[in-house]
């Protein structure tokens, strides 16, 4: 029997948890990557209360997000136990749940606000794992979800990762796993379907963690005009909503 894309991405996080924050945390490229697209999540839910981070991994956002203000307390999800495992280590006391976000394992209205970086992809059931997310916010509750946007940069990148599961490259999200690269209608209906109201969707991040040094620093310095002039370009889609009062 073939194994399923959530036990595959979940094998794969367990089998790279310990190397995971050398990409995004420990090197310069990645972790400016990460801070850009984390402040532009962050500036789209609220700035206290109760925050749910579907697909926390090792916590780096939960990091971010408790530590830039107060009023804050989080529970991170994920499917990996060896991602809880990390996260453990960087936040031992909050709540932590390994779980599946298409069906979130929490009281209806237990969260004022829903964060979910660079997991969205992997969903199978996208529109399960939204409605849900309606149903856990408290009324006036934000989500907001940065996700892989398809353009011509993203369109080969599944390919590229199948190949390289077949070398056995072990890298962070090298493997077949059925992504889905969204464009922004598609997130914006989604978001719609499932009940949320003021809906945005922007891209964001040109400057690609994978860019070569120089490269990466000259795509840093146009970053904001390509964002502004030329959105296609960007890696990223942000997608926000709010569930109604």
């Amino acid at each position: 029997m073939r194994a399923s894309v959530e036990s595959k991405v979940q094998s794969h996080y367990d089998d790279i948890a310990d190397v995971y924050d050398q990409r995004y945390d420990h090197r310069q490229r990645g972790k400016i990557y990460y801070d850009h697209i984390a402040g532009a999540v962050l500036g789209k839910i609220h700035h206290k209360g109760h925050l749910l981070d579907i697909g926390c991994g090792t916590g780096l956002f939960l990091d971010r997000y408790l530590e830039e203000g107060t009023d804050r307390t989080a529970t991170g999800i994920d499917i990996s136990p060896g991602m809880i495992r990390k996260a453990k280590e960087r936040y031992q006391d909050l709540p932590y749940v390994v779980g599946n976000a298409e069906l979130l394992p929490f009281e209806s209205c237990s969260f004022d606000s829903i964060s979910s970086l660079l997991a969205f992809s992997y969903l199978q059931h996208p529109d399960k794992s939204l409605h849900d997310c309606h149903r856990v916010l408290v009324p006036g509750g934000r989500i907001a979800v940065c996700t892989l946007g398809r353009n011509i940069f993203t369109s080969s990148l599944p390919a590229l990762y199948s190949i390289g599961a077949k070398m056995k490259i072990r890298r962070v999200g090298v493997g077949s796993f059925a992504e889905h690269y969204y464009c922004a209608k598609e997130m914006y209906d989604l978001l719609h379907s499932a009940g949320f109201e003021e809906i945005e969707i922007f891209r964001c991040s040109f400057a690609h963690f994978n860019l070569a040094g120089p490269l990466f620093m000259i795509a840093k310095k146009v970053e904001s005009f390509i964002e502004d002039n030329i959105p296609y370009l960007a890696y990223n889609l942000i997608a926000a909503g709010k569930r109604p009062e």
